[in-house]
C-alpha cells in the first residue's frame, strides 16, 4: 500500500523508529527547548554570585551545584546550550552556504575547473580542522561571530567533497544529457537536477558536522581562545571548573556530560539519516 505522507515525513518517521536515533531527537530537541526558552527556565542569572555557596554541591538553591564564584551551574548550563545550538548552526550553514556550491560547480565543469577546486580543498584538509579553527579564532577573537566563522571554514572541503562525490554519478545521468541537449542553462542544471538528486549526503554530513562544531567549540572555549567570559559556555565552563577537579569535580561533570551527549545525539540521528537517505538502500535516484 502506497503511503500518501510527504517524504519528508517519511524519513523522520524512519529515524525516529530507530532507537538510538529516538534518543538523539530527544536529547537535541531538550537541548533546543533550554536554549530557546533560557529567558524563562533559567532558575537565577548565571553571572550572580552566591557568596554563601562557594563550591556547594547539589542543593535546593543551586541543583547542579555552584562554581568557585558562586554561579548558578544550572543556570550557567542552560545559557551555554544557546551558545552550542548557535554554534553548530552557523559553523554548519556556513560550510554548507560556501562548500556546496564549490562542490557542485566542481562536479559539473569538471576539467581546470574541478582540479583547481579539489586541489584547494585537498589543501585544507591536509591541516586539521581543529588546528584551523584554533588558529582563526586566535586571530580573529574570540567572539561568538568569529568562532562561528572558524568552525564553518573548518567544514566547507568536506561539504565540497562530499556533495562532488555525489554529484559525479549525477552528473552522468541521462536526464542531465537531457537538459543539456534541451539548451538549459549551467546554473539551472545544476540548481534543478544535480543539487536535488545529491543533497543526502550532505543531510547526513550536515548533521554529523554539527556534533563536530559542539565538540569544536568546548576545545575552542577550554583552551581560551573561543567565546570569552563572562559568556558562559561548555568549554569556557570546563576551563574554569579544571582547576577545582579535586574540590568540587560536579563541575566538571555537568559540562562534560553536556557535550558528550549533544555529540552523541548528533552522531546517532547523522548514522540513522545516512542509513534512510543512502541511495544505493533506496536503488533509484528521485
Amino acid at each position: 500500500m502506497t503511503s500518501n505522507r510527504h517524504p519528508a515525513v517519511e524519513v523522520i518517521a524512519k529515524v525516529v523508529a530507530i532507537p538510538q536515533a529516538a534518543f538523539g531527537v530527544v536529547v537535541i530537541a531538550i537541548t533546543v527547548f533550554a536554549a530557546v526558552f533560557a529567558p524563562w527556565i533559567v532558575p537565577v542569572d548565571p553571572e550572580t554570585m552566591d557568596f554563601d555557596n562557594l563550591l556547594v554541591g547539589i542543593s535546593g538553591e543551586h541543583w547542579l551545584g555552584a562554581d568557585q564564584m558562586g554561579r548558578d551551574t544550572l543556570a550557567r548550563l542552560i545559557q551555554g546550550s544557546q551558545i552550542a545550538l548557535l554554534v553548530s548552526l552557523g559553523a554548519v550553514g556556513l560550510g554548507v552556504a560556501i562548500g556546496v556550491p564549490l562542490g557542485l560547480i566542481s562536479v559539473y565543469f569538471r576539467g581546470i575547473v574541478d582540479d583547481v577546486l579539489m586541489r584547494s580543498m585537498d589543501a585544507l584538509v591536509v591541516f586539521p580542522s581543529l588546528l584551523i579553527a584554533v588558529g582563526l579564532a586566535a586571530a580573529l577573537g574570540g567572539s561568538l561571530g568569529t568562532v562561528i566563522v572558524a568552525v564553518g571554514i573548518a567544514n566547507v572541503p568536506w561539504m565540497a567533497r562530499v556533495i562532488r562525490s555525489q554529484g559525479l554519478t549525477v552528473r552522468e545521468q541521462d536526464f542531465v544529457a537531457a537538459a543539456e541537449a534541451g539548451g538549459m542553462g549551467h546554473f539551472r542544471i545544476i540548481f534543478k537536477h544535480i543539487l536535488p538528486n545529491s543533497i543526502a549526503p550532505v543531510i547526513v554530513q550536515s548533521t554529523l558536522s554539527m556534533g563536530y562544531a559542539v565538540l569544536t567549540e568546548a576545545a575552542l572555549g577550554f583552551i581560551g581562545v573561543g567565546i570569552q567570559p563572562p559568556t558562559p559556555t561548555w568549554g569556557n565552563m570546563l576551563q574554569q571548573a579544571f582547576p577545582m577537579l579535586e574540590q568540587q569535580p560536579l563541575l566538571s561533570i555537568v559540562p562534560g556530560i553536556a557535550i558528550f551527549l549533544l555529540v552523541l545525539s548528533f552522531n546517532f540521528v547523522g548514522d540513522a539519516l545516512r542509513d534512510v537517505l543512502d541511495p544505493r538502500m533506496k536503488g533509484v535516484l528521485h
